[in-house]
């Protein structure tokens, strides 16, 4: 998660059986649901969820993405806040196909809203992926979705959109072109490292290796802090990053600004209430399953 500011991200626990409406009470027509699955997410502010888990080994992940365009509110359609879209996912789906087909069926109208203190509004992507090692990219662009379905996407970084970074990785070693690997702090530069790196990781004999080696291809695609350069508003350093062992069922969680790793265990979770982890709590290290508190549940901001 790459940011221009202190998010103050923290971690939730988001119970099973929560009502909830994708939009504010204006809205004529919001998307509504019940969270059948449980989820562990990190938030944006506690506003939003910007990533996650849950139960059933389905995650959820956000990124900006400057071309997003969603279009004008369709009230024909149920309304659904984009803090809430990675959500939506979590709590209503067990695997990618099963979100994926639910996006072409249902119509739902995803909806932006303002970043709290910065003059702008949320254009981001979704990456969706599950435990058979399926994985999904969703975009809005000129107003409707656009789903890249297949197990071959396992890289998604920023702009531009990805059929356009998919294009370009074509020009590289290792992808049927003939440049040498781009070594900028541009997205598409770290699109290319990352696709290329996440190919030649060898086998992992053990969770732990696997962790490692992921952790260590994002770290090479990872923003170095530097002063915000007004000509490249939309780069901007690391702040955090996850990891989702979707198959045992742990989330870790890696801050920037810590040297420690945490981790969940999902299946030792009570999924029963809604609970809360602060980020900023000193010496967090380890597993910290059993240190979340309970704590009423935030309030998602509405388009």
């Amino acid at each position: 998660m790459d940011w221009r500011e202190d998010m103050h991200s923290n971690m939730w626990v988001m119970p099973r059986g929560a009502q909830r409406q994708g939009m504010g009470g204006a809205d004529p027509n919001p998307l509504r649901w019940t969270a059948a699955y449980g989820s562990v997410v990190t938030t944006g502010y506690d506003i939003a969820t910007t990533d996650g888990v849950n139960e059933k080994g389905l995650g959820a992940h956000t990124l900006w993405l400057a071309e997003s365009d969603f279009g004008a509110r369709d009230a024909k359609r149920p309304g659904l806040s984009a803090s809430m879209w990675p959500q939506y996912f979590l709590d209503c789906f067990a695997t990618v196909a099963e979100a994926v087909e639910a996006i072409r069926t249902e119509q739902m109208d995803v909806r932006p809203q303002d970043v709290p203190g910065l003059d702008i509004s949320t254009t981001v992507h979704l990456a969706l992926d599950d435990e058979t090692g399926d994985s999904a990219v969703i975009e809005y662009l000129d107003g409707a979705p656009v789903v890249h379905h297949g197990r071959e996407h396992t890289v998604m970084t920023n702009s531009p959109p990805f059929d356009q970074q998919t294009d370009q990785l074509k020009q590289y070693e290792g992808f049927g072109g003939q440049q040498p690997l781009p070594g900028t702090t541009e997205p598409a530069d770290r699109f290319v490292r990352a696709s290329y790196y996440v190919q030649r990781l060898p086998p992992a004999d053990t969770a732990d290796m696997a962790y490692a080696e992921l952790l260590s291809v994002m770290r090479n695609a990872a923003q170095p802090f530097g002063t915000v350069d007004p000509d490249r508003p939309n780069v901007s350093a690391t702040m955090w990053r996850t990891l989702s062992d979707l198959t045992n069922r742990i989330y870790g969680f890696e801050s920037s600004f810590k040297p420690n790793i945490i981790w969940t265990h999902l299946d030792q979770v009570d999924f029963t209430h809604a609970a809360k982890l602060d980020l900023t709590t000193p010496l967090l290290v380890g597993d910290v399953t059993t240190q979340y508190t309970h704590a009423e549940p935030f309030q998602f901001a509405s388009a």
